[in-house]
């Protein structure tokens, strides 16, 4: 089944696109230029995830803590969530959403929770994924705003921000210390301990974008490269120079755990400027 059409919001200078299915901002632009990034190659189907834009990763990251979790990241992206307000606020045009245990297609079982998730759509787009456990009993989850931005030529971008964080290179499996700016030369996939507050300098587009978040323990880097984007169905084989995943989050050790009555939330807010 495909999806409906997408929601428009923002301002004259700012323009969004969201999904109520997985709460998904599916792009955004400023002053008439894309800053996030989106497949042509996404499928457009419930049941399946798109690619681009802002993915909700909850309640696990990838397969979860235990490796065998699925759907990959979780249920949030693939469920259609309730829009539960539309507001101006300030310069900046706000959609909240909500998903809870009715509306979310299995997992948690007999947990009593919810999830609340603030879109807001001006100069910068800011993000704030609330979870509040509403049962008797404590429980833990994984989270990240898994974030595509779009990039001129992820080869010649400088991520600054993150020298000196230890990190997990999940493409060979060990344990590193960054040195200096991140630069991609081959396929990355990296879960740093630490929270993002980085600055991505692009030469291509004269741009720099600044990543910074609120209740983050961890930053994830990625760029699929030549052969990882070639097997994916949902992803362009060349596509993968202009796109790079920059996302906030707490996964693996950095799990949040939910005592009864309490909430966490996670921010994510997103800026560009000229370099």
């Amino acid at each position: 089944m495909t999806l409906d059409v997408p929601r428009e919001v923002g301002t004259e200078r700012s323009v969004a696109q969201v999904y109520d299915y997985g709460a998904h901002v599916w792009s955004w632009s400023l002053d008439g230029h894309d800053v996030l990034w989106t497949s042509v190659k996404s499928l457009f189907e419930t049941g399946k995830a798109l690619r681009g834009g802002v993915p909700i990763c909850w309640p696990w990251f990838g397969p979860g803590r235990s490796g065998d979790l699925t759907p990959a990241h979780g249920f949030a992206r693939i469920s259609e969530w309730a829009l539960a307000g539309r507001v101006d606020r300030g310069n900046a045009e706000v959609l909240t959403y909500v998903l809870d245990p009715e509306a979310a297609p299995g997992a948690l079982p007999g947990e009593d929770w919810r999830v609340t998730y603030e879109v807001s759509v001006g100069d910068e787009l800011e993000l704030a994924l609330t979870a509040e456990n509403r049962g008797a009993t404590s429980f833990s989850y994984e989270v990240a705003l898994h974030t595509y931005l779009a990039v001129g030529d992820v080869r010649q971008v400088a991520i600054a921000g993150l020298d000196g964080a230890s990190y997990l290179d999940k493409v060979t499996g060990q344990p590193e210390v960054q040195v200096g700016d991140v630069t991609i030369v081959a396929e990355t996939d990296r879960v740093y301990d630490r929270g993002a507050d980085v600055v991505v300098t692009d030469p291509v587009l004269g741009r720099r974008l600044r990543v910074a978040s609120e209740g983050a323990a961890n930053t994830v880097v990625w760029n699929p490269w030549v052969a990882k984007s070639a097997a994916m169905p949902d992803f362009g084989d060349d596509e993968w120079p202009g796109m790079l995943c920059i996302e906030a989050g707490n996964m693996l050790d950095h799990a949040v755990s939910l005592e009864p009555g309490g909430s966490e939330t996670l921010r994510y807010r997103l800026a560009v400027e000229a370099s």
